[in-house]
């Protein structure tokens, strides 16, 4: 009579036991489905690409460089939109490899107001037209032969990118590689070109 006593206890707390983790199990998978990612904020994008923020927004140094049609470019002409000015060489590995990056962002956001400006370091348009049309890259390609847009933007290593809002203020720079098309990188863009001017 005990043992049998024991046993139906046994058995009940067996499936007490299991009722309460099914039940947590069904609870906590609803908790996750239900629950969406909270979108990064501005400041933990700055982080998350690893982008040195300015304390304060200034003003990008005007400069004009010619493209490698000979076409002369004008930083200040672009106001109103968001430049992604990368400083690079072809002899760079890391240039080399956030290049396809870079492309794939200029393809997806340069319709909408984002125009990329690759300024090349003291190579003759030769090498780097050969470059550009290796790599197939669109987006437009300066050429800085005596390397003063460089010093004004000290760009001491390569690559160097420094992101100019619409207003023509410098919001942050980048010291080496970054995968230019991830997630993270493409909510960055989206909400720099949401930006009032």
């Amino acid at each position: 009579m005990g043992s049998n006593h024991w046993k139906r206890g046994l058995v009940g707390l067996w499936v007490l036991s299991f009722l309460y983790l099914a039940a947590f199990a069904g609870i906590t998978e609803g908790f996750f489905h239900k629950r969406e990612r909270p979108k990064a904020t501005g400041e933990d994008l700055f982080k998350k690409l690893q982008i040195q923020r300015l304390s304060e927004n200034v003003p990008a140094p005007d400069f004009t460089l010619a493209d490698l049609n000979g076409k002369r470019i004008r930083l200040k002409d672009l106001r109103g939109k968001v430049v992604f000015l990368n400083f690079w060489a072809t002899w760079c590995p890391p240039c080399i490899l956030e290049m396809p990056t870079m492309e794939k962002l200029h393809q997806e956001f340069g319709s909408k107001g984002l125009v990329i400006l690759a300024v090349d370091f003291q190579e003759s348009p030769e090498q780097v037209k050969t470059f550009i049309e290796k790599h197939k890259l669109t987006f437009t390609t300066l050429l800085d032969p005596e390397g003063k847009v460089f010093e004004l933007y000290q760009a001491w290593s390569l690559p160097t990118t420094t992101i100019v809002n619409k207003r023509g203020e410098i919001v942050g720079k980048v010291m080496g590689y970054r995968e230019w098309h991830s997630p993270d990188a493409k909510e960055f863009f989206r909400r720099l070109l949401a930006e009032k001017q």
